[in-house]
């Protein structure tokens, strides 16, 4: 929907489009800032078996955020009664997303990490679930995020079990 009523919605779609990638861009970016204050404590962790090279998170956690602001894009230009819930459970989730990253390396608490990841699953299950009544599409782009947490939660309680 075009807000200004002069028939320019593609213009504006972009614009918003934009605005909600920029957004998890910038979420990830910061969360990389609380990385890298931590990388040299995780570096003598022991981490447990498939945990991949450190270039891939930087990689897969791209994809993701092109993959969740195409999401919430598609849930925003929605009339649906359940965008508005969606858009907030997005928020919310970016914001659990962002977190992770301060509990887990700048604190150097992995156990914070873990329940921050618990609720950030529950929040990307939620919205995937919450999602496929307004869009199959928003909902299905969410599912490799939640197959990540998966992962990530096993890293995770990887590095508990064993340092």
């Amino acid at each position: 929907m075009n807000p200004t009523g002069d028939g320019s919605a593609k213009g504006w779609d972009f614009v918003n489009l934009a605005g909600i990638l920029l957004a998890c861009l910038a979420a990830g970016y910061v969360g990389s800032l609380a990385n890298s204050v931590g990388m040299d404590w995780y570096d003598t962790l022991i981490k447990p078996p498939g945990t991949p090279p450190g270039w891939l998170f930087g990689v897969a956690w791209t994809i993701l955020y092109f993959l969740m602001a195409f999401s919430a894009w598609l849930v925003s230009r929605s009339l649906h009664d359940k965008r508005s819930l969606l858009l907030t459970i997005f928020s919310l989730q970016l914001i659990a997303n962002l977190t992770f990253s301060f509990f887990f390396f700048a604190l150097r608490s992995p156990l914070a990490g873990f329940v921050n990841i618990v609720v950030l699953t529950l929040l990307v299950a939620l919205y995937l679930v919450l999602s496929r009544p307004v869009s199959k599409l928003a909902s299905y782009l969410f599912l490799p995020y939640l197959l990540w947490l998966f992962y990530a939660a096993y890293l995770n309680l990887g590095v508990i079990w064993l340092n």
